[in-house]
């Protein structure tokens, strides 16, 4: 039945396209006002879906109508989180691009700031509609509606270039959706229905429910572009405006991961074996080396972060193996899941920051070599430090959010005797670490003369990415709320001998990456580095050919046949 909060979730869902809408009929020099109104509503009715979630979950029937007749919305504690976390990413960029975005004085209608603001709000309402969806098939349209929202955003200055990029990510994009939409076919054809919690006491491991758990699954990475199936990912954020970029990066691929989530934890939890959830783990593991090695060895700021992207994406799958009980074999929420929660709510809030200060260098210097960032840190102080606190909460320091899920998932992994996921999460923070440093100590070179700014930026959009960097930082203190749930002791002194030596190990780790992987060397040459730099032309001519369409599409089919094969010689019937 519908619970008395349950309009909450409609509110949630409709609020933003209602904005989009009367922001379309009141024309781009009115549309940056609706959308800043419609983002403090929106704010509201997301802390107030995640007040009334704490007391139970919010359900609310679509024209009185029950499931497996009529739709549901329904939140929980998972959905609640990230529609904070979501709305939290979106009221940043807004104000950030409140400059980029103005209409011109003058001027009665500009395309881009109306289709931006038209966009930000289309995103948002498409990830609540992906966040309270009770059936599969609301999911995809949810999803869908998600994706035609994003492509636009990658090609908003309308070049040849970023016009190819988004026709790039829309095709790809779309292959992803039609295996997404022929597994929901096939379950609905199984079980007569596609409402989840129906789903999760009917499900039963089979051909059918193996073919269907492979098929959305692959066609969801697609679309979160893990790797290898990244092929859309760097050009889309390479010519995109960075508040569209924050946008791509920071919300649009969570919408795929959640269903991921969903679909392994609520609707076949009994499904998925040991194997495919280590396959599924290892993409990840692979992504945070293959991203942050290929991110060491871009010349443009831009491309780094975007590279960095495909890295970060991979820590939101390591909790899949780990959330594996092989007592009962199924996935089983715990620890691990409210860790990939924390990891993803910290990558949103931190990796918007780290876009939007890149996109402040790209603008006052004109361009974004890295190897010219010489002098910016004296130049542009606030925005330094926006990237350098949203790279120190992606490393997983004391207090950031990263580091909550970080201590989480190393404790599933102990209690879970999975020993290699523990090499993976402590070694992974070395190659954030690689990236960070290199653009910091590129920034920080002092030149022998003032730089010369192209133009000034905006103080609002400086401390708006600085803002959500230092969210991102300070996630820790969701440990010590009791209404968090997280277990005590999560959080320990950063200056105690446990905490203090992996930290400088980390640090000590990134600067030896940078200083061997770097396109360019920091402290000179030698064969180490010669030998290195010549891994990291491999990764780099290894990622080109990932991005080729034969390769890519090859990828997507033996990877829905590994994890069918797996799902089935590990759960036979």
């Amino acid at each position: 039945m519908t619970t008395p909060s349950g309009w909450l979730l409609v509110a949630a869902v409709l609020l933003p396209f209602i904005g989009m809408m009367v922001g379309l009929v009141a024309g781009g020099r009115h549309a940056a006002r609706v959308a800043a109104l419609v983002i403090v509503a929106g704010l509201a009715i997301a802390f107030a879906t995640a007040r009334t979630v704490l007391d139970a979950s919010q359900v609310y029937l679509l024209g009185g109508w029950a499931p497996p007749l009529g739709v549901a919305l329904r939140a929980d504690g998972l959905a609640a989180a990230m529609m904070v976390v979501v709305a939290a990413v979106i009221a940043g960029i807004g104000l950030y691009a409140r400059r980029d975005f103005a209409t011109p004085p003058g001027v009665t209608e500009a395309r881009a700031p109306l289709a931006f603001w038209l966009l930000l709000l289309a995103v948002w309402g498409s990830l609540n509609l992906v966040f309270v969806s009770g059936d599969l098939f609301t999911l995809y349209v949810g999803l869908e509606l998600l994706t035609f929202a994003g492509v636009p955003l990658v090609c908003l200055d309308g070049r040849g270039e970023t016009l190819r990029a988004a026709l790039r990510y829309l095709l790809f994009a779309l292959l992803g959706s039609l295996l997404y939409l022929l597994g929901a076919v096939l379950i609905y054809g199984a079980y007569a229905t596609l409402d989840i919690e129906m789903l999760a006491h009917l499900v039963q491991p089979g051909i059918v429910t193996w073919t269907v758990l492979a098929l959305m699954t692959v066609g969801l990475l697609a679309k979160t572009a893990l790797f290898p199936l990244h092929i859309w990912l760097p050009p889309a954020h390479a010519g995109a405006p960075a508040a569209a970029s924050a946008v791509l990066s920071a919300l649009v691929v969570k919408g795929s991961w959640f269903l991921v989530v969903r679909l392994w934890f609520d609707v076949m939890p009994a499904v998925v074996t040991f194997d495919a959830a280590q396959l599924l783990g290892g993409l990840g593991a692979a992504a945070i080396v293959f991203g942050s090695i290929v991110a060491l060895r871009q010349k443009r700021l831009k491309l780094l972060v975007a590279y960095s992207t495909i890295a970060q994406i991979g820590y939101l799958f390591l909790m899949f193996p780990l959330a594996f009980d092989i007592a009962t074999g199924a996935m089983l929420h715990g620890d691990a899941l409210t860790g990939g929660l924390l990891q993803a709510a910290s990558h949103a809030t931190a990796k918007a920051g780290m876009f939007m200060a890149a996109g402040l260098i790209y603008a006052a210097l004109g361009h974004d070599r890295i190897a010219d960032l010489g002098g910016v840190a004296r130049a542009l102080p606030v925005t330094v430090l926006a990237f350098a606190v949203a790279g120190l909460a992606l490393m997983g320091l004391v207090p950031s959010g990263a580091y909550l899920a970080k201590k989480l998932l190393l404790g599933a992994a102990a209690s879970s005797e999975q020993w290699w996921w523990t090499a993976v999460l402590q070694g992974g923070a070395a190659f954030t670490a690689g990236y960070v440093v290199l653009v910091l100590t590129r920034a920080l070179r002092s030149l022998p003369a003032p730089l010369q700014l192209a133009t000034k930026v905006s103080r609002l959009s400086e401390f708006s990415a600085l803002g959500l960097a230092l969210l991102s930082l300070l996630l820790g203190v969701a440990a010590v709320v009791p209404a968090a749930g997280l277990p005590a002791g999560l959080i320990s002194n950063p200056l105690a001998p446990k905490e203090l030596l992996p930290t400088l190990l980390v640090v000590a780790g990134g600067f030896a990456l940078a200083a061997t992987l770097a396109r360019r060397p920091l402290f000179g040459d030698g064969p180490w580095r010669r030998l290195m730099t010549a891994a990291g032309t491999g990764f780099e001519n290894a990622d080109a050919l990932l991005r080729r369409w034969p390769t890519a599409s090859l990828a997507l089919i033996i990877l829905a046949a590994a994890f069918g094969w797996l799902l089935h010689t590990g759960n036979p019937a």
